[in-house]
């Protein structure tokens, strides 16, 4: 579509040409001369001219500053799935059969998720066999039969005509409009593919299970600030009550809550920590847990931004 150079050949367009720049001019905020897309963060090219682009309010402003400090933190981390859990319930209780290296398996696996269908396939679009499912999770053919097993039997992983497929309830990746009759009782949050990735990558056979720290707090994750809480779906922030090592150990089954934030403080990427310990503004003697951004957040992108402010203390994002 051409430059409009004035109102007139604007009213002169075809009516469905003209409908499409009316949605259009309604649904983007301009920064520097430009306009940008409200939904995606994109630049819409030289649509309109000045007397049809709206100004921009500061409210706009901070608006499209949000989706593209979002859009940019996505591309950075290899884009996202979404992981779904129920709040404040552990991922153990939901799946008993399952220990934390399988739950590191089952968060690696979830990055090779197709769109919308769920089936498991490589970046190529080529699809992941039984002996593919092998190699992905480092294990022997009978270890890993083994394992397939247990995802079965939870209802996690199902095959169909030789391809495995996730249940969507567990790991997402397409419009998630498409699924809300299954996951009306889930909570959600993002999933980095490529931070997730290198944090298995990193791991051996003794360590994976470190992975599943990730995924096992995501039920007590407050998505506006990225911490631990008690209450994590306070939206309140002034109100939140963070969670202290101690009782986060508890609830994972840890008999030393010292050992845990050993353990914790171990899981890096680049270097850079996973979970950051900050003082509790209300009582000093405690200490919070943050979760770096890098791997999960289920923010907008000025909450994205507060936490990287906060996370540089601990190490940077």
């Amino acid at each position: 579509m051409t430059a409009l150079s004035t109102g007139k050949q604007f009213v002169q367009l075809n009516p469905a040409t003209r409908r499409k720049a009316i949605a259009q001019k309604q649904n983007y905020v301009v920064k520097d001369g430009k306009p940008y897309s409200l939904e995606t963060g994109e630049y819409l090219g030289d649509l309109f001219t000045h007397d049809l682009v709206p100004k921009m309010t500061e409210t706009k402003f901070r608006a499209i500053e949000s989706i593209q400090a979002l859009g940019s933190h996505k591309e950075e981390n290899g884009g996202f799935v979404f992981a779904f859990f129920q709040q404040s319930r552990t991922i153990i209780e939901r799946f008993p059969s399952l220990n934390n290296a399988d739950i590191a398996r089952l968060m690696y696996l979830g990055t090779y998720i197709a769109w919308n269908t769920g089936r498991l396939q490589y970046d190529n679009g080529k699809v992941i066999s039984h002996e593919g499912f092998e190699k992905l999770t480092g294990l022997s053919r009978k270890r890993a039969r083994e394992l397939f097993s247990r995802y079965c039997q939870e209802g996690i992983i199902s095959e169909s005509e030789g391809a495995l497929y996730m249940n969507p309830t567990v790991f997402f990746r397409g419009n998630i409009k498409s699924i809300q009759s299954h996951t009306a009782d889930l909570q959600h949050t993002r999933m980095f593919k490529k931070t997730v990735r290198d944090l298995y990558d990193l791991s051996n056979g003794r360590t994976v299970g470190q992975l599943a720290l990730v995924y096992s707090v995501l039920p007590f994750l407050n998505f506006e600030t990225n911490i631990v809480c008690h209450n994590p779906d306070e939206t309140d922030s002034e109100r939140l009550q963070p969670m202290n090592i101690e009782s986060l150990a508890e609830l994972l089954g840890y008999a030393n809550a010292a050992k845990l934030k050993m353990t914790m403080n171990r899981v890096k990427i680049d270097g850079k920590v996973v979970f950051g310990f900050f003082e509790n503004t209300n009582d000093r003697r405690q200490k919070g847990i943050t979760v770096n951004p890098r791997v999960v957040f289920g923010g907008n992108g000025e909450q994205l931004q507060a936490i990287r402010t906060q996370f540089n203390q601990f190490g940077g994002v």
